[in-house]
């Protein structure tokens, strides 16, 4: 299965012969390209024209952070997947009112849902959130009402602020309790934990649609405006209770990180080098663990299924079978 890679180090990226090397402190660390699946980089890395056409040809996308870690764009090689007729009837599906209010409604229905999941699943194991799912639930009989994106969004967020606040029950750690979201800059450790795996699962996601036939630029739920792309941060909120927070539970409950792994810097808290190693270390074990597909009858791994969630809004958008989203089962 290919990887991605991720760059810390400060030092060169390039092409030598038909693989990749990274060149730091005058030594070589060569990758075999035939491993890469995309590149992110955090650390200071030279580049040059010949390695990006090198990684067109592999159609290996480049994705780039800044110093806090926060994503700040990509390299994209030119699309080998494009399909006109998709790219019509995602603007379709966009510009007609119904059609798009009826995909941002099943998107909103799974976010919820799956943050449902996740707190029955604490609940079952002697953690009190009954009160969270009511609520969340008396949300959730509100969506089919809702006649605007914007009112779905709404009850989204308001559904996700009282799941959040849910985490000072499932957090062990009172350093990671939870006062309400703060983004740029996180005022928290949560919250830097929040924001690091939200932009790590929006790439990944990035990567997915690319190597499908949808355009990353139209999304639903998110409007499609100034920003680059909306579409994988549509399918992201589907995925964060279990792909990003999940995470969050399982590095705090289990001690795994220290204060060297966050940093105070710019009146805000920010995960250092080595916290978002070690979350990315969680991240990758989560995206490659495999469970029973119902439908399918067989082992799939999560970061498949974000694929087969994108072929599903593929089908929906041209009417071939109604989008569904996927809710974890445990």
């Amino acid at each position: 299965m290919k990887k991605r890679i991720y760059l810390f180090s400060n030092g060169t990226l390039a092409r030598e012969s038909n693989t990749l090397v990274l060149i730091k402190n005058g030594s070589k660390h060569f990758i075999p390209v035939a491993d890469v699946n995309s590149i992110l980089v955090f650390g200071e890395v030279d580049i040059n024209k010949r390695l990006l056409e090198f990684l067109t040809e592999q159609n290996i996308p480049l994705h780039f952070f800044n110093y806090y870690g926060y994503y700040i764009g990509s390299y994209l090689p030119r699309r080998y997947y494009n399909a006109g007729i998709i790219t019509l009837k995602q603007a379709e599906h966009y510009l007609d009112k119904e059609k798009r209010l009826d995909i941002a409604r099943a998107i909103v229905k799974g976010s919820i849902k799956n943050m449902l999941v996740v707190l029955n699943y604490y609940r079952n194991r002697g953690i009190d959130t009954s009160d969270e799912i009511k609520r969340i639930e008396s949300i959730l009989g509100n969506i089919a009402k809702c006649v605007e994106v914007n009112e779905l969004m709404g009850n989204e967020g308001n559904a996700r602020e009282i799941y959040y606040n849910a985490f000072n029950k499932i957090l062990k750690d009172e350093n990671f309790s939870y006062s309400g979201r703060s983004r740029r800059p996180p005022m928290t450790k949560l919250n830097s934990l929040i924001s690091f795996g939200n932009s790590m699962l929006y790439v990944t996601i990035l990567n997915e649609v690319m190597k499908t036939h949808l355009d990353p630029r139209i999304g639903y739920l998110h409007s499609t405006n100034s920003r680059k792309f909306s579409l994988n941060l549509d399918i992201a909120e589907i995925f964060k209770p279990f792909l990003v927070d999940r995470c969050i539970f399982t590095l705090v409950n289990k001690s795994m990180l220290n204060e060297h792994d966050f940093m105070q810097e710019l009146n805000g808290i920010y995960l250092s080098e080595s916290g978002r190693r070690k979350f990315l270390h969680e991240f990758e074990s989560r995206l490659a663990t495999t469970i029973i597909h119902k439908k399918l009858r067989r082992k799939i791994s999560y970061q498949g299924i974000i694929r087969m969630e994108l072929y599903k809004l593929e089908k929906h958008i041209l009417g071939d079978e109604e989008y569904k989203p996927f809710v974890m089962l445990w």
